[in-house]
């Protein structure tokens, strides 16, 4: 089986500092939706793992989760695409879960789910913490340009495996080469 693993916000869709707090803010970044649709047209399935600590924070419930995953859903399926699973860390950064990245408990999770060796997965991510628990549960991580990406390349420090690409779409280019 052949499997990548995308944080959602900065990756996916556009990123916010406030968050992404309902349905009408999340709004695809340009090209993601067709670069997840490649990918499942290449055989890839595709899981997404995202920290959503605004929900501790109280700026949005489940109910309110569930409809902007349900938006991003109904999008790929208009274009012939799919999320395989949704793997998300409810906590706050001070909860000491094993979940929230940096910490690899979300891909060990993803890892047994799918029964595949994190070392034949490709994760993509915008941000150090994703980079971080991709690397450490021993994915192969590459760094998107888009949302947090090109403050994350200029703050340096990232794990000495990741591939720097421009966006998605780059990606994927690369994911499907190899």
């Amino acid at each position: 089986m052949k499997l990548v693993i995308l944080d959602r916000d900065g990756v996916i869709n556009r990123d916010s500092a406030t968050f992404i707090k309902s349905p009408n803010e999340w709004v695809p970044i340009p090209g993601s939706l067709e670069a997840i649709v490649t990918l499942n047209q290449a055989g890839y399935r595709v899981v997404v793992a995202t920290n959503q600590s605004g929900i501790a924070r109280g700026l949005f419930d489940m109910a309110t989760l569930n409809a902007i995953h349900d938006k991003m859903h109904r999008a790929l399926a208009q274009m012939g695409g799919r999320i395989d699973a949704l793997f998300y860390c409810p906590h706050a950064a001070d909860d000491q879960c094993d979940c929230r990245k940096p910490k690899t408990g979300m891909m060990e999770e993803i890892g047994r789910r799918f029964s595949i060796e994190l070392n034949q997965v490709y994760g993509v991510g915008d941000a150090l913490r994703d980079l971080q628990a991709f690397s450490h549960a021993g994915c192969k991580p590459i760094l998107v340009r888009t949302g947090k990406g090109e403050d994350t390349f200029a703050q340096g420090k990232l794990p000495s495996d990741t591939l720097v690409v421009a966006d998605l779409a780059e990606a994927v280019q690369h994911i499907i080469a190899d």
